[in-house]
């Protein structure tokens, strides 16, 4: 039976999975000026659709904390998952890397290990594997950081990623900071090949929107296809099939979104990856060359 799921970006690092009348929340945070203006906010009767509201909390930092999630009991019903690491008197059921708690028969929760504070969580859904990777990443800074801290970095990263790599991960949200400066997507890309997400979404790209863009256009690979939500408030629909492939569509965006959502799905003659591997707005048009390699995309539209 196949399963559709509602995706939406609010801000920095935070989303939500909507399926039925469940809400999975990710590292919700209005931002440190309100950037998250009130419309494109989680309010009181949206939660009000839910009969039941799951609150992740990687780590403590302010950009992936917002207290008003703790609000939110006020509403529905609600469960928070912390970091095992967050201070004492967090709300919340805490987890560690290796810690999985069942939500419902069919969905469950499990803690990986971050570089960072925190942990990374990975999302059963009725079988559909959904990462949030909190703030994992490669964290070199290479234009500042020492061959030797850089050295470190590398091998705690890869260390943290390994048991990643036998979970067949379907949708991976992940850090591309362009704060790092040179190489900064080389924890993204590595994640890519080791992990072979099906769909990656960069996340934690502090306003550089137009460059997490241009990453999209040029990282998507034969087992990974990378899509910006470049967009605050942007939403994408999911639908796994029940022959494995996955479907992605666009809600209705408002007009004043239209010129971002067209330079969104638009693809570049340099692109490297434009003859086997399309972007999700070009999969369509390619049906004849999919028949020929049905591997050359994880993805059906």
């Amino acid at each position: 039976m196949s399963r559709q799921i509602l995706i939406t970006h609010y801000y920095h690092s935070g989303f939500s999975i909507s399926s039925r009348d469940l809400l999975f929340v990710f590292d919700y945070w209005r931002g440190e000026r309100g950037e998250l203006h009130d419309h494109l906010q989680i309010l009181p009767d949206q939660l009000r659709e839910y009969s039941q509201v799951f609150v992740f909390i990687s780590h403590e930092h302010v950009d992936h904390l917002d207290p008003i999630v703790f609000t939110w009991k006020d509403y529905t019903n609600v469960q928070y998952f912390v970091s095992s690491d967050m201070p004492v008197g967090t709300r919340g059921k805490r987890m560690a890397p290796g810690d999985t708690f069942q939500l419902t028969d069919d969905i469950s929760v499990t803690a990986f290990d971050s570089t960072d504070l925190g942990v990374s969580f990975l999302l059963n859904l009725d079988g559909l594997k959904i990462f949030h990777a909190g703030d994992l990443n490669f964290w070199h800074w290479r234009d500042e950081s020492t061959l030797q801290e850089i050295e470190e970095a590398e091998k705690e990263f890869r260390e943290a990623v390994k048991p990643l790599q036998s979970e067949s991960i379907d949708i991976a949200f992940f850090p591309v900071d362009p704060r790092q400066g040179t190489m900064f997507e080389a924890g993204a890309n590595y994640f890519i090949l080791a992990v072979k997400p099906r769909l990656l979404i960069p996340m934690h790209y502090f306003h550089r929107s137009e460059i997490i863009m241009d990453y999209a256009r040029t990282a998507s690979c034969r087992t990974t296809e990378v899509l910006a939500m470049p967009g605050i408030g942007d939403s994408i629909i999911v639908e796994q099939q029940d022959n494995g492939y996955m479907n992605i569509s666009f809600p209705k965006v408002n007009p004043e979104d239209e010129e971002e959502q067209i330079e969104l799905e638009e693809i570049t003659e340099d692109n490297p990856f434009s003859e086997s591997d399309l972007p999700l707005s070009q999969l369509a048009d390619s049906t004849e060359e999919k028949e020929d390699d049905e591997n050359s995309s994880p993805f059906s539209t």
